[in-house]
């Protein structure tokens, strides 16, 4: 059962819209556009405020709006916009034609939100393990030996033969050499590393 709509003390009705109110916004839209929401509602003969109308022209009455469940392309694409732009719920919406801002917010935050969230996790993840083999690649490169253990990237013998080594000279080019190596690596992957984050 739906609320009565209440009347504030300007006579400003608030709460449900009837069919006859939805019916008198559709025609003066329909026939003279709308040139200006605030004053709208006195020209239509609606005792409603100008955002009321606007709202519900917007998100309910207007002929372009898609009604139904979101497909399944939909939601991808909503999920891969959310990682980009965030919270920006009218950009989101300008690139998924007859869905408004209001309905893909709440379309996010009551179905995709958690599953945002676990694909972001999944990218993160993704590029962690990336970052993981170009270390072990420097290393490699810099002729140390890797451990067996996750916790440790660098052996036991090879940081043993990294303190030892008195030379400051040696311990510097050990360290520009991980570097660059790091860095050219950084760069010939850069293209998977921008298809990852997207």
């Amino acid at each position: 059962m739906v609320r009565a709509p209440c009347i504030d003390k300007n006579g400003i009705k608030k709460g449900a819209w009837s069919e006859e109110e939805d019916n008198k916004l559709r025609d003066y839209i329909e026939r003279y556009g709308h040139w200006n929401w605030r004053e709208l509602p006195k020209y239509a003969g609606l005792a409603r405020c100008g955002k009321s109308c606007r709202l519900r022209w917007m998100n309910y009455l207007r002929p372009s709006v898609k009604r139904g469940n979101f497909s399944k392309e939909e939601e991808d694409i909503i999920i891969k916009l959310h990682q980009k732009m965030g919270n920006r719920w009218s950009a989101i919406a300008a690139q998924l034609p007859g869905r408004s801002d209001n309905e893909i917010k709440n379309h996010w935050h009551t179905h995709l939100k958690k599953r945002g969230t676990n694909q972001s996790y999944e990218v993160v993840h993704e590029l962690k393990e990336e970052q993981k083999i170009n270390i072990e690649r420097i290393i490699n490169f810099s002729g140390l030996h890797l451990s067996t253990s996750s916790d440790n990237i660098v052996s036991n013998e090879s940081s043993q033969r990294i303190s030892d080594d008195s030379s400051s000279g040696t311990k510097h080019r050990l360290l520009f050499d991980l570097n660059q190596e790091y860095v050219e690596s950084w760069d010939e992957d850069s293209s998977l590393k921008k298809e990852l984050i997207q």
